[in-house]
């Protein structure tokens, strides 16, 4: 499964990026900002390439998230909003999809 979070911390992305890699899945990550057209077109590009994207929406631009959520909803991405995303948190979700899978 690939895996989009907008917004958050940079120093943050590491860690997420590793657990996805460790329970198979892949992970992109975008900062929220989309003051320039690259940078706009590769938020667009993050969420159609993903199949959930996480939105967090405490450390993000009010842009990003609303251009991220019209995005998702067009290509009919799964779309989870969160005010903050930990370690803890992805954690659990991760394993909530292993779980998923093998049942």
């Amino acid at each position: 499964m690939r895996i989009g979070i907008v917004g958050g911390l940079d120093r943050n992305a590491l860690g997420f990026a590793s657990l996805a890699r460790a329970a198979g899945h892949e992970l992109a990550s975008h900062n929220g900002v989309v003051a320039g057209k690259s940078s706009s077109a590769r938020l667009t590009s993050l969420v159609r390439r993903s199949d959930v994207v996480f939105i967090l929406t405490d450390v993000n631009s009010h842009n990003a998230v609303l251009q991220a959520r019209k995005v998702a909803r067009l290509h009919h991405r799964a779309l989870r909003l969160v005010r903050r995303l930990g370690v803890a948190e992805f954690s659990a979700y991760l394993g909530a999809q292993v779980g998923e899978r093998a049942a």
